[in-house]
């Protein structure tokens, strides 16, 4: 090895600074005279190209966690910087562009526009992302997660399942590189679950920060990361328990 070679050996490898970094955040809520702590002393970093699943049971502040990243809640202590962005004490107008350009969300509930098909549904979160032929692109993603033949029903038209295919077409058609999804599977059979497993591999491997709540131990199997919540507090992180599985692997 000469002189050179020797040089770039030493020199560290550049990494991009990931795209959420959490450090030492908290959230608390004040109840009548007392106080809830939802999150306490979580720092959680995600990069691009990362699926991460945050696992526990109900109330251990997993869509806190979820909503503090995607700033549709703000942190009490601790600091919150997404897609470059510190947002720790962003203002409401400054969370809104934020959300717009940086986050895409799959609700627990949906939360589709009622008046709308399901095509305007989906083309609604590409236009607001600033999607270029943003029902072009809507029509595509409903192609994606199997209801290229239900595009102009209305939310009421279709069932739950089919709901939550909608909210997860809404996100993936805003092209957002942190894709932040709560319980995606919850409403769905095993079949179309495991379908949109596959779609949320693929927007990772395409290189965005894919977040996915969950209380389903087998859904984090699958995960390159998973961190597991108690009582506001991360009592584990680290690969998958037993190392990752494939996809088609998975039983519920």
């Amino acid at each position: 090895m000469d002189a050179v070679e020797a040089t770039r050996a030493e020199r560290p490898v550049a990494t991009a600074p990931p795209l959420i970094a959490l450090d030492g955040v908290g959230r608390r809520y004040a109840v009548g005279a007392g106080e809830v702590v939802a999150l306490a002393g979580v720092s959680l970093h995600a990069r691009e190209a990362e699926l991460v699943v945050i696992l526990g049971p109900s109330g251990c502040g997993k869509t806190t966690l979820l909503n503090v990243i995607g700033g549709l809640d703000s942190p009490t202590e601790g600091r919150v910087v997404v897609a470059g962005q510190d947002v720790t004490n962003a203002s409401r107008r400054e969370l809104f562009a934020f959300r717009r350009r940086s986050v895409a969300f799959v609700f627990q509930s949906f939360n589709l526009f009622p008046a709308l098909t399901a095509l305007e549904n989906v083309e609604f979160g590409a236009d607001v992302a600033g999607r270029p032929d943003p029902r072009e692109v809507a029509a595509a993603t409903l192609e994606r997660v199997g209801l290229g033949a239900r595009t102009r029903h209305f939310p009421h038209e279709l069932s739950g399942g089919e709901q939550q295919r909608v909210a997860i077409a809404r996100a993936l058609a805003s092209g957002n590189p942190v894709l932040l999804a709560d319980e995606p599977t919850g409403e769905l059979d095993f079949r179309t679950g495991i379908r949109i497993l596959e779609l949320l591999h693929e927007q990772a491997h395409a290189g965005r920060a894919v977040v996915v709540v969950t209380h389903n131990r087998e859904i984090a199997r699958v995960a390159d990361r998973v961190v597991e919540l108690s009582s506001g507090r991360v009592v584990h992180e680290g690969p998958p328990e037993g190392g990752r599985v494939a996809i088609a692997d998975l039983r519920w």
